[in-house]
């Protein structure tokens, strides 16, 4: 056979399992076409919003992976803790933190009323097979298994029989000291920097940010080392916090998140693992836990009310 048939024929065969071979659509294209039922409203129970004077950032917690915290974040919120208080830190590439300023002078740290001053550490939980996985088929340097559970980034070690959540952008997390039981929820933190990995399992995550990050990520930046804010009136005011549930229903952010354990969702990763769009050269053919996407959307108006 000559070089030009041998050519020809490849072509051919190429053609042939080019054809057969499903179109590849964008992550924004899978989610256009997404089904209603591909979609969650948050719990408002688990809904949080950070008020600013710039606007409001919404958060959902997880609390099967972080419940104490939870259950005391929401007192604290709730007793009015936050209200009035400030943003004192931004570092850059790394996270916003606010709270109490006064938090380490004990003549004038804001008082609690019926949160708990202290905590045991929930750096990992108790993994159990009635919770959600959706597992990644990639490696991961920093936990033996990585997924999500239910719209949030997590590793686990099955093992030890332990879960937690991860350090990706957006995630958030309550501020400690050297004691393992001084984070109690009084000091947050979102990650607004590259995934800072290394944290997890140090410090309890309770959550992720839903909508309002670019409100905290394009901060002015504190002083180095850390990015404290050096003088008071660097420092952000918090107009308040406030528990979704306890907002009147025409004040709430009407959000939806795209459930984890749907087909559309694993065409995603699939999407970000292997993008075969005209730019693309190389396909990774891998993806790290904090590149997989997790979206949410506004509540179409056409959507039934939970």
């Amino acid at each position: 056979m000559s070089r030009l048939a041998l050519f020809l024929l490849a072509v051919s065969a190429f053609a042939a399992e080019a054809a057969d071979a499903p179109a590849y659509r964008t992550v924004n294209e899978i989610i256009a076409a997404s089904a209603a039922e591909d979609w969650r409203t948050p719990d408002p129970e688990n809904t949080l919003y950070l008020e600013l004077d710039r606007g409001r950032v919404v958060f959902e917690l997880a609390p099967w992976l972080a419940p104490k915290h939870a259950t005391n974040l929401r007192t604290l919120i709730r007793d009015g803790y936050f209200d009035g208080l400030a943003i004192v830190r931004s570092q850059d590439n790394y996270v916003v933190q606010w709270g109490d300023p006064d938090a380490d002078d004990a003549a004038k740290a804001r008082p609690f009323k019926n949160a708990k001053a202290t905590l045991d550490a929930e750096f990992t939980v108790p993994w159990h097979d009635g919770m959600a996985f959706t597992r990644l088929p990639d490696d991961d340097g920093y936990a033996p298994v990585v997924g999500v559970s239910d719209g949030f980034w997590v590793g686990r070690n099955p093992k030890s029989n332990e879960v937690w959540l991860t350090h990706c952008y957006g995630s958030l997390g309550v501020a400690r000291g050297n004691e393992s039981d001084s984070g109690n929820g009084a000091q947050l933190y979102v990650v607004t920097g590259h995934a800072p990995r290394h944290l997890d399992r140090n410090i309890a995550l309770i959550g992720r940010v839903l909508s309002g990050i670019e409100l905290l990520s394009t901060l002015p930046r504190g002083a180095p080392p850390m990015g404290f804010y050096e003088k008071p009136e660097q420092r952000v005011p918090v107009r308040a916090m406030r528990v979704a549930s306890d907002v009147p229903e025409a004040g709430r952010s009407a959000l939806q998140v795209l459930r984890t354990d749907t087909a559309t969702f694993a065409q995603i990763i699939e999407a970000k693992r292997n993008r075969r769009d005209p730019w693309t050269k190389l396909p990774a053919g891998h993806i790290e836990l904090c590149n997989v996407p997790l979206p949410v959307r506004a509540t179409p108006a056409t959507a039934p009310k939970p």
